[in-house]
């Protein structure tokens, strides 16, 4: 079981039960959240609630969750296209459409499903469902990944990531004309308060911070971008380049309603770099986007 505590804040006085927890436990969904209300195993003052229970300050929910059954993931012979591999390290470009690990709706077909297959050692610091798995992209973002095969080479570059010195940088395809040659959006983003499938730029959120350079504007109604990480949140550049006004051609999330139908973002993580876990040598790589995203490139270019 899965055990914690939460004391209610006075500005959440008067909330609801279900929407409160929502923000405590953000990779969880309201429904999922009603469910253990239901069942009993959230509690307030240790007494048994409904999901529209108004909070008062001080309140004290208490919830003990049954752990997560953990899934059987077998190693499937998916082809990998792996730019760099030794002891340590792999670097994969993933293809677009490939989600990167096992989830409730994804149990197979996966990158880490493909690496099992390819590697039998990967680091085993995010457990059995993530082996290996670094850090991620999105399943519509095409690119490079970095991953580990033991779990000395997982604490070195998550250190890396999380000391903001892995170089990650992407092309973008975004609706209208950018006007700035250069910029830095600095804007925090955590769960969409309206929609908690969603990520938004939000007060009290966590730090993201995502440099972009216009690489060419296309019949002023679109632009070819280069967006550069320096910090890694769910969605970061889809999030942050709606935000501004440029949301990603295809995105079927942040993107307005009449986009173009190419079943997902324009998004391509084409460069990274990294120190080498072991020998700290500095290691760079790139890879160019898949055919659809050109292909996607001069579409917009008829576009009048």
């Amino acid at each position: 079981m899965i055990s914690d505590e939460y004391i209610v804040k006075q500005e959440e006085q008067g909330m609801r039960i279900d929407k409160v927890l929502s923000s405590v436990l953000p990779n969880t969904s309201r429904s999922q959240i009603q469910t253990w209300i239901k069942e009993g195993y959230c509690l307030v003052n240790q007494n048994q609630v409904k999901s529209n229970y108004k909070c008062v300050a001080e309140d004290v929910i208490s919830w003990e969750i049954p752990e997560p059954e953990p899934l059987h993931i077998k190693p499937e012979n998916i082809p990998l296209e792996v730019v760099f591999e030794d002891e340590d390290v792999l670097v994969v470009n993933k293809p677009r459409g490939m989600v990167v690990h096992p989830s409730a709706g994804h149990p197979n077909g996966t990158l880490v499903n493909a690496l099992m297959y390819h590697c039998k050692d990967l680091s085993g610091i995010n457990g059995v469902i993530r082996p290996g798995i670094v850090h991620r992209i999105d399943r519509d973002t095409s690119g490079l990944l970095m991953v580990a095969k033991n779990d000395m080479a997982h604490q070195r570059l998550a250190e890396q990531l999380q000391a903001k010195t892995v170089k990650r940088s992407y092309e973008a395809i975004v609706h209208g004309s950018v006007p700035h040659e250069y910029g830095t959006i600095e804007a925090p983003i955590g769960r969409d308060t309206k929609d908690r499938q969603k990520m938004a730029v939000v007060t009290g959120g966590r730090e993201a911070v995502t440099h972009f350079e216009v690489i060419n504007r296309i019949n002023d109604r679109f632009s070819h971008v280069k967006c550069v990480l320096e910090t890694g949140r769910t969605h970061q550049i889809r999030v942050h380049m709606k935000y501004i006004g440029f949301p990603l051609v295809g995105d079927p999330k942040y993107g307005p309603r009449k986009t173009l139908k190419i079943d997902g973002q324009a998004l391509h993580a084409k460069e990274i770099g990294f120190e080498h876990p072991r020998t700290n040598e500095w290691m760079h790589f790139q890879v160019e986007p898949p055919t659809i995203f050109l292909d996607t490139l001069e579409k917009v270019k008829e576009i009048y």
